[in-house]
């Protein structure tokens, strides 16, 4: 079989239920019934869940472990490029055929039952890692979490909140202590928390939550912190100080990512990891699209060779102030204008995203994103763009943009930004990955 048949598969699934999402595990139960629970014969689960560093956190994770020698399963969402890309078996993302089978299996089992596409693929995922000898799952969220579809582990070795802010306004709302309590649904009875940088009120939240269920919680800035110094960062927590290198992935906010994961090993019970095997994590560990320096591909042949092409899914606003971040502190020390190129989803609040980039960008152009549905405009998205305070015009297409900017970066060295939307840069690392 071929990853087409996947292809075929995955589309029958996404007309299984009109919804793209529907929150509720009322779906999910009995189909897992039907396959003999594989939800229950998984190994150690470590879910986590949070608005943006999720993927972050799961891939230091992932990189740690296995420099440890620990065989990981890893569920993350969306994919970029491919759906495989979401369920790593034992450190191997899953073969096309095997993909296939597990789908049809799935999809024969439920029959012609309402099942939203995250639903019934992550079911298949479960599957895969219940098959699959493997020594821990690192198992990510795709939305919120007290509904999310991952949220049927009734008992995890150990959970993890990133930080949260706004997003999915129209499934999660805009109230940010809501917003935590509903990420703080994946917190069990019992079972350790680790908690990343939060905002005061979301913190408050995932506190008093983990009060009530009896949950040991691990927070940052209480009972562990981290600090960049010369030679890398530093560690800190009741036992004491350790040093580590910085990490492989680009941006300020990747030490308190990498960071988290350290709390995290720390707090896993049954399972050694070294500093050694941290460091080496630290140094090999990989995440495309984030903060990714591009350097082959039609953009960077159509650009000069003294221009920084960065690429970065971010599509929220706290997203879009940690790159502004990171690109104003790379400009203290290597001063160079900075160009955009953003599509996005009409999902997504873009006005205060292009606002948190504003300080940095000198000119930018808009672009839809190619075959989305959801996506805005390049015309509407350039007048918020501009309402947010970026100089932005709309373009036809991403290569019309690269083009449209061709002037200003060759006149000088410049870093081009790509942004806005983890689809458009799924389609960016197709051709430019």
């Amino acid at each position: 079989m071929t990853g087409n048949n996947s292809d075929r598969i995955l589309a029958r699934m996404m007309a299984l239920h009109p919804k793209v999402i529907d929150l509720t595990l009322d779906r999910m139960l009995p189909l897992l019934a039907k396959l003999d629970h594989p939800e229950r014969r998984l190994p150690p689960v470590l879910h986590v869940a949070g608005t943006n560093g999720k993927g972050s956190l799961l891939a230091y994770l992932r990189a740690m472990l296995e420099a440890a020698g620990y065989r990981v399963h890893v569920y993350t969402s969306p994919h970029l490029v491919r759906f495989a890309e979401r369920i790593r078996l034992a450190g191997k993302i899953i073969e096309e055929d095997a993909l296939n089978d597990l789908l049809l299996d799935c999809e024969k089992a439920n029959g012609d039952t309402p099942i939203t596409y995250f639903e019934i693929t992550t079911i298949a995922a479960f599957k895969a890692f219940a098959e699959t000898p493997g020594d821990i799952l690192l198992l990510e969220t795709g939305l919120g979490g007290r509904y999310d579809a991952t949220n049927v582990v009734a008992r995890p070795a150990l959970t993890a909140i990133t930080p949260i802010s706004h997003d999915h306004a129209d499934f999660l709302g805009t109230d940010l202590a809501g917003i935590a309590g509903e990420k703080a649904g994946i917190i069990k009875p019992g079972v350790p928390v680790v908690v990343g940088p939060q905002d005061p009120v979301a913190l408050d939240v995932l506190e008093k939550i983990a009060e009530k269920l009896g949950s040991q919680s691990y927070i940052y800035d209480r009972e562990w912190s981290c600090r960049r110094v010369e030679d890398g960062w530093e560690y800190r927590n009741a036992t004491g100080v350790r040093l580590f290198p910085a990490p492989a992935l680009h941006g300020l906010h990747q030490v308190e990512n990498a960071a988290t994961a350290v709390a995290c090993l720390d707090h896993l019970g049954v399972f050694t990891v070294s500093d050694a095997a941290i460091a080496e994590g630290l140094q090999t560990v990989e995440w495309p699209a984030r903060m990714q320096r591009l350097t082959k591909g039609p953009i960077a042949d159509a650009l000069p060779e003294h221009t920084e092409i960065w690429l970065d899914g971010g599509h929220n606003p706290a997203a879009a102030e940690q790159i502004a971040a990171s690109f104003a502190r790379w400009n203290e020390r290597d001063p160079k204008p900075t160009f955009l190129i953003a599509g996005m989803l009409n999902t997504k609040d873009q006005k205060s995203y292009f606002s948190r980039l504003s300080p940095i960008i000198e000119k930018g152009h808009c672009i839809g994103i190619p075959g989305e549905t959801a996506s805005t405009s390049a015309a509407d998205l350039a007048a918020l763009a501009r309402a947010g305070g970026v100089n932005a015009t709309e373009m036809p297409s991403l290569m019309a943009a690269v083009e449209a900017l061709l002037p200003d970066l060759a006149a000088r060295p410049g870093r081009l930004l790509i942004t806005g939307s983890l689809y458009l840069a799924g389609q960016i690392l197709r051709d430019n990955g």
